[in-house]
């Protein structure tokens, strides 16, 4: 497997990339008290299709789970960072946020993006985790371009996490996108700068940041999916996919403004 994509396949995953960061800003729209978990992945595999792309989640199976993911769309509520599983009983309540993580494939390259969404109205300090670790994955997009250094990248994440007072998750990671949903190389967020793999042009990477409100230490739960912090405080996460260019990077599940 190459972690170098070529331009012809960056340019598909850039099509690729914008009809997925369509659904997702079109699914976060969709956030509110009372809808199920179950309705935002039904409202995704509409959209997914429509557009002609697939689900990369749905009948996923990772190495570390013998059972096939059975969803679309991951929706992690609260104190849940990643993996958890929609379900009709469970619905959103004013106050909570939501992470919203979505991979597609289209014309057979994938991409990988997320986004954590309030519930109705939510406090300060929920805002400032969301503030944070969104303002988390734009430090680590600016440090991608050739020359730099994974390192650099997940210093940059781990830098605004400490700024903002925040937990940064280290057992979850970002990783290499393209050919499969997860390729090499690894995305820590943490780190020090001048570590880790040199960033060549063509490479693409899933860039995701999670904070949480308390300590950075996670559980997995017996489902084989869900992961949520030990500690049982609130965590959010945001994710792009970026292709590293001659001359920086491009952003590829961003939605055209």
């Amino acid at each position: 497997m190459s972690l170098i994509k070529t331009s012809e396949e960056v340019k598909i995953m850039r099509q690729g990339g914008k009809i997925l960061g369509q659904v997702l800003a079109d699914v976060a729209a969709k956030v509110a008290p009372g809808v199920s978990t179950w309705d935002l992945e039904m409202a995704v595999r509409d959209e997914i299709g429509k557009a002609g792309a697939e689900a990369a989640f749905l009948g996923y199976r990772p190495s570390w789970n013998h059972k096939a993911f059975p969803a679309a769309l991951c929706t992690s509520i609260n104190n849940e960072v990643v993996h958890c599983v929609p379900s009709k009983k469970r619905i959103l309540q004013d106050g909570e946020i939501i992470s919203l993580d979505l991979g597609i494939k289209y014309k057979n390259l994938y991409t990988d993006a997320a986004i954590t969404v309030p519930v109705g109205k939510v406090s300060r300090e929920v805002e400032n985790l969301l503030a944070g670790t969104k303002e988390a994955l734009s430090a680590g997009i600016a440090k991608i371009k050739p020359g730099n250094t994974i390192g650099d990248v997940a210093h940059a994440i781990q830098a605004v996490g400490k700024k903002f007072g925040l937990g940064v998750i280290r057992d979850l990671i970002g990783h290499g996108v393209g050919h499969s949903i997860h390729e090499p190389p690894s995305v820590p967020n943490y780190g020090r700068p001048g570590t880790l793999e040199e960033l060549k042009d063509g490479m693409v990477l899933a860039v995701e940041p999670m904070f949480t409100l308390g300590d950075w230490r996670v559980k997995f739960l017996p489902d084989g999916w869900s992961v949520v912090t030990a500690d049982g405080s609130l965590a959010a996460h945001f994710e792009h996919t970026v292709a590293v260019t001659e001359t920086g990077h491009l952003i590829l599940t961003e939605v055209d403004k």
